[in-house]
């Protein structure tokens, strides 16, 4: 707690390449304005059991997030309490219910919190009001229905909407615009939607058959039976390729377009959809990931989408299923082990941390428990810690929000490769996730890690601009574009082709095939020129700038922004690394003091750094355009925690 109150008056000394390190504050001004939330303090998913919600019930639980450093709520309707089915409640968008929701905000603006809601019940987006014209589809059984089950309404079961349909969703989201509507004015709120949990196996929607045959000229509905065996991948990309176009122009740019008609902001999680991950994130106004449900690398992919559509937020549903699906040592968490997670996420490019969650509780309680780890409340393990935890999330996250994040190389997203794909193998399922369209796992090649990475797609591939010899795209700026795919559309072909005949160095690992069930005359020889180039090499060496921004064994990870001429790395302690889903209870031991040493290149300058992690610690470094150094104070130190 000591070192955090230090963190708003100094900064720590260091002694590097030889010279010591000037003192510097916290920059002025790290919380600054952004569009989406007033501060870079944390915030809580708020589960709302169906029941009767009383003011000074809600009044005080904002109350006390208030007192222990959140920044505000993101409401989420549940079930009953212990899902009584007879549990009496609030109308489901009633009166009641919409008067209740309302004062929630209400007071949430008289305390200065952030308040956002959950477009819907549960997850996905549904309810008893939707028609069975409007539910989800998938080919070959009419009578399919994926039931929305255990929301406020339970033991009443809803259709799940029609994700492909944007009429579908524009009359969901009128019954809940309606139903929301006093609760959206005054401050500015975020409506939110959770991962893809819809049905994604051949999925489809009235009209898709006819519009696949004219977009691609065969038709598709005889392959559908077979569309994930290996010998349908040509007709399976095609049919990705339509699903995905179909999910954004039908669910997510609609979501975004409502959110703004209503006066609102768009967070979504785009993790899971059957889309092209890097445009789905791009259409909505703050990307958000998750954690642990999906490791913290993961982060990665709405982190570029940001940075190549100039989004300064990028959210992340944090600490869920910290020790394992669904609720392992719910009660019993530990602040070290969720300081392990948050650090993985900083340095894969969050810069606004949510809470996963806290219930609601009547004045005095703190019976009701979600089902799910990590539990927020002042009868839990971690409510002592919450105060000093949450205002080391508010410091990083602000000074993580500086200027833009910075990037010498792109990297093509491999999505042809994971549709082609079709399922992943046995040993990367689980019961909630079986295809590879998801890229769960796919990170960028060890070789660019110095280089502080981004993945690019055909779109922002398309609509960048090479100046300068620098390709330029949104708020990210790349020396260089670097591919290593088995399968290249051929409109990514050509994008890139562009770029390169222009003169942008391209590093292309090996020759990539066309994917899809109609392959082009002239595939083949758009690739010949495209190798034929001058500055097209499979040698990376050969078309990576010279000195990347960082060099060195066994590198941490890191983010880094850049704000004028100064930059921000934030390195995570190395035990923060490569985490997987579950973490060990007490995970964090392992995350003693220890070094590395690094060079750093600016400016064409090199120097060499040593990295001192103190137990528990990560570290951010401030780099001025004229060469000095300082390491923030970031110290915060869990009580209780206990280090090798």
């Amino acid at each position: 707690m000591a070192g955090l109150e230090h963190a708003l008056t100094c900064a720590l000394g260091l002694l590097a390449a030889g010279c010591l390190a000037r003192s510097h504050a916290l920059p002025p001004g790290a919380e600054g304005p952004e569009p989406a939330y007033r501060t870079s303090k944390p915030l809580a998913r708020w589960w709302w059991f169906a029941g009767e919600i009383r003011e000074e019930d809600v009044e005080h639980q904002l109350d006390w997030l208030a007192a222990n450093g959140f920044g505000g709520v993101e409401i989420a309707w549940i079930y009953p309490p212990g899902r009584d089915p007879e549990a009496e409640r609030f109308e489901w968008l009633g009166p009641e219910w919409s008067a209740a929701v309302a004062h929630a905000k209400r007071h949430a603006d008289r305390i200065g919190l952030g308040c956002d809601f959950t477009l819907g019940t549960l997850w996905p987006f549904g309810g008893s009001f939707v028609p069975d014209a409007d539910r989800t589809r998938v080919f070959g059984d009419p009578d399919f229905v994926q039931e929305l089950r255990l929301s406020w309404e339970h033991p009443v079961i809803g259709n799940v909407i029609d994700h492909l349909d944007r009429g579908a969703f524009e009359r969901y989201a009128e019954r809940m615009g309606a139903a929301l509507a006093g609760a959206l004015e005054g401050s500015r709120s975020g409506l939110f939607c959770d991962s893809w949990e819809v049905e994604t196996r051949r999925i489809w929607t009235p009209g898709f058959g006819e519009d696949f045959a004219r977009r691609f000229g065969y038709d598709l509905r005889p392959f559908m039976e077979e569309i994930y065996e290996p010998r349908r991948a040509g007709e399976r990309y095609d049919y990705m390729k339509l699903v995905s176009e179909r999910v954004i122009e039908g669910f997510y740019a609609p979501f975004t377009e409502t959110c703004h008609r209503l006066g609102a902001f768009s967070r979504v999680q785009c993790a899971g959809s059957p889309t092209d991950l890097i445009e789905a994130y791009a259409s909505v106004d703050v990307p958000e990931t998750e954690a642990m449900l999906y490791e913290p690398g993961f982060a990665r992919i709405p982190a570029s989408a940001a940075a190549l559509a100039s989004k300064p937020l990028v959210s992340s549903e944090t600490f869920t299923c910290l020790y394992g699906f669904p609720g392992e040592h719910l009660g019993e968490e530990r602040a070290a082990d969720l300081k392990l997670v948050a650090d993985a996420l900083f340095a894969s490019g969050v810069n606004q941390i949510f809470w996963h969650g806290m219930p609601y509780n009547p004045k005095g309680q703190d019976a009701n428990r979600f089902y799910a780890t990590v539990h927020v409340g002042p009868g839990g393990a971690l409510a002592k810690e919450l105060a000093a935890f949450n205002r080391y999330l508010e410091i990083v996250s602000g000074i993580l929000r500086r200027g833009r994040t910075f990037s010498d190389v792109a990297v093509y997203l491999p999505l042809e490769d994971a549709w082609i794909a079709g399922e992943y193998p046995p040993e990367l399922q689980m019961p909630w996730s079986w295809g590879a369209y998801e890229l769960r796992y796919v990170r960028p090649a060890a070789e660019l890690s110095g280089y502080h990475p981004l993945w690019i797609n055909r779109g922002f591939l398309e609509r960048g601009a090479l100046e300068d010899g620098v390709l330029r795209c949104g708020d990210a700026r790349f020396s260089a574009l670097y591919v290593d795919v088995d399968h290249l559309d051929g409109a990514s072909l050509d994008a890139i082709l562009a770029l390169a005949r222009e003169g942008l160095p391209t590093c292309l690992k090996r020759r990539p095939r066309e994917p899809g069930r109609i392959r082009s005359d002239t595939y083949e020889e758009r690739l010949d020129e495209l190798v034929s180039l001058a500055n097209v090499s499979p040698h990376p060496s050969e078309i990576l700038p010279d000195a990347p921004l960082l060099a060195g064994d066994d590198l941490p990870d890191y983010w880094c922004r850049q704000e004028g001429d100064a930059h921000y790395l934030f390195f995570a302690h190395p035990a923060s690394g490569d985490l997987h889903l579950p973490l060990s209870h007490g995970q964090a031991r392992g995350a003693g003091a220890t070094r590395r040493t690094i060079e750093l290149t600016l400016a064409g300058e090199t120097r060499e750094i040593e990295l001192r992690f103190g137990p528990g610690q990560s570290l951010l470094l401030r780099v001025d355009g004229d060469g000095g150094m300082d390491f923030l104070d970031i110290e915060y130190a869990p009580e209780g925690a206990e280090y090798d």
